[in-house]
């Protein structure tokens, strides 16, 4: 290939913005070690902490989601788009910390999530905070992406969002067959894993209608209210059919309660996931 015509910028941008990433992924470590009351080293390493590495997993993964969405928008020369797409990822990191903070108190509220984690090295908690970070990244990615709108769309949409994976969580809970906190707190490894996939679920369909270009306040926040409240009559929908539909003769829920039957909690997950793919393809 010839490079003679090619600008410095082009040459150098693709290594330069994975030199960024890089920079964040470290950042994004420190954050969370600054948030959390253990020593996350110590529990990865020297504690074999898989529930530790669980949490650590979606919220790298929620990184990675915030990182892309800032790369979306007009390229205004390599130092330009260089600090506007760290300082939208700094953004997202900060809240994605926030967040991690008002699901341990508002999501899972009945018990010491930090406990379960460290203490007791609960998988199926650990799961649960894996959906949580990758459902709160896919908001945040949805809210920074495109166009216009500045930080307080950000803010504004980090907010609907985390207050509608609080509502889905208290709907989620009047459907299920079972205590949710109950078999978290039992470790009930497949009840978290199915939880884990309907808050990212949610988190699919809300992501998609606040995502693209800022127009105005009027249709941004009618187009995410309008995939709220079908996420909100659907994915529970979906839940109650698939429970008999799934396994022959045998409900899904049971199968979750009874037999903490982690194959079962993963078919409810991946359904949930799918379906909120297809519907926010769709509304």
């Amino acid at each position: 290939m010839d490079f003679r015509g090619l600008a410095v910028d082009d040459i150098v941008r693709a290594p330069a913005f994975i030199l960024l990433y890089l920079g964040l992924i470290l950042t994004a470590k420190w954050f969370k070690a600054l948030a959390v009351s253990y020593k996350l080293d110590e529990e990865l390493a020297r504690n074999d902490n898989l529930a530790v590495g669980l949490s650590m997993s979606g919220y790298y993964l929620a990184t990675a989601a915030i990182y892309v969405a800032a790369l979306y928008g007009p390229a205004g020369g390599l130092v330009h788009d260089l600090v506007v797409v760290g300082g939208y990822s700094l953004l997202g990191i900060g809240l994605l910390n926030l967040a991690r903070w008002f699901s341990d108190r508002a999501v899972l509220r009945k018990f010491d999530d930090t406990h379960q984690l460290v203490n007791e090295k609960n998988i199926g908690v650990g799961a649960v905070h894996c959906g949580a970070y990758i459902a709160t990244g896919l908001v945040i990615a949805g809210s920074i992406s495109g166009e216009g709108g500045g930080l307080l769309s950000v803010i504004v949409f980090f907010v609907l969002g985390q207050l509608s994976l609080l509502l889905f969580t208290l709907v989620y809970e009047r459907l299920l067959p079972y205590d949710i906190h109950e078999a978290l707190r039992g470790r009930n490894v497949a009840s978290g894993v199915a939880f884990a996939g309907h808050l990212v679920a949610l988190a699919i369909i809300i992501m998609n209608a606040s995502a693209g270009n800022f127009v105005d306040w009027g249709k941004d926040l009618t187009e995410f209210f309008i995939a709220d409240v079908a996420a909100f009559i659907f994915l529970p929908i979906l839940r109650l059919v698939m429970d008999r539909m799934t396994i022959r003769g045998q409900s899904l829920g049971g199968e979750i309660r009874l037999d903490a039957n982690v194959g079962a909690g993963l078919l409810e997950a991946t359904m949930a996931v799918c379906f909120a793919v297809v519907l926010a393809f769709l509304i």
